[in-house]
């Protein structure tokens, strides 16, 4: 059964946490929308939801270069404290992202960040698509809704799949390590470089 976006959207308002991760919690709950909130209090993002608002003038500038010496990678992962920044399950959390950053190269930290011109040069890219392939417009737009969660999850780190557990977002994997450590922990910025890319 898949997930309904109604409840998909409901739950993602309600509490703050990821569209991907709310989705799946849909998807195990079968459309039950408790039992959604149940499961991912169970997982702790109810815990990391109530950090999130802290500050975080702490942390690390991290680095990392692919084997070749072709991709660098440059992270500022932010925490709460001098004393997190120097903990080891977080400083294995900034080289886990930035090898991630490395093998995906995503564009933005999360869709917040997308410039709205280009979100809508890809809603209307798809709506086009929907369109030639015959699609009736009353649907259209939720189909929409559908790639642009496949196009964010291309683009946005915190959206993208972990690349040594794909069946764990970015952000659940932030999420996992907030509610270990016990600190707000959040990716500031980040850049990649590739031998003969554009700037």
């Amino acid at each position: 059964m898949g997930a309904d976006l109604k409840l998909v959207k409901k739950l993602r308002q309600s509490s703050g946490i990821g569209m991907l991760e709310c989705k799946k919690a849909i998807e195990e709950s079968g459309n039950d929308y408790d039992k959604a909130v149940e499961i991912l209090r169970k997982k702790g993002y109810e815990k990391a939801k109530s950090k999130s608002s802290r500050t975080t003038n702490q942390g690390i500038i991290g680095s990392y270069i692919h084997t070749n010496g072709r991709i660098g990678v440059i992270i500022e992962l932010a925490c709460e404290t001098d004393f997190v920044s120097k903990n080891e399950d977080f400083l294995q959390l900034s080289k886990d992202i930035s090898m991630q950053i490395a093998a995906m190269s995503p564009k933005y930290i999360t869709s917040k960040d997308i410039p709205e011109e280009v979100l809508e040069k890809e809603k209307d890219i798809f709506r086009e698509q929907m369109r030639n392939s015959g699609k009736p417009e009353n649907i259209i737009d939720k189909i929409v809704e559908g790639k642009l969660g496949k196009f964010y999850s291309e683009i946005c780190l915190l959206n993208q799949a972990f690349f040594k557990e794909d069946k764990k977002s970015i952000e659940e994997l932030i999420a996992e390590k907030i509610h270990k450590i016990g600190e707000n922990i959040v990716v500031k910025r980040f850049v990649r470089f590739q031998i003969g890319e554009e700037a």
